[in-house]
């Protein structure tokens, strides 16, 4: 009984991971998506809280669950907008 228990523990911490994951991979998207829609609008924009959030998931890989994801930095958005038009 035990053994189930402890599965059972280590699949609920895993599942944790998985939707922490989730949200703030969403919340990394959201913050791209605004990074390229003021770089395509010709306004000033950054990357601070697109790599906050990235290293927020990073720090949840680590862990093992989850992907980790690559920082950002604004040659990217540029270079993304630039292939848009």
């Amino acid at each position: 009984m035990s053994v189930h228990k402890e599965i059972s523990k280590h699949s609920n911490k895993q599942n944790q991971l998985v939707q922490q994951f989730l949200r703030l991979d969403e919340k990394r998207e959201s913050a791209i998506d605004e990074a390229v829609q003021l770089c395509s609008a010709g306004k000033p924009f950054t990357t601070e809280r697109i790599n906050q959030v990235t290293n927020e998931i990073n720090v949840l890989a680590r862990q093992g669950v989850v992907p980790q994801r690559k920082l950002v930095t604004s040659e990217m958005v540029e270079e993304y907008v630039g292939r848009l038009t």
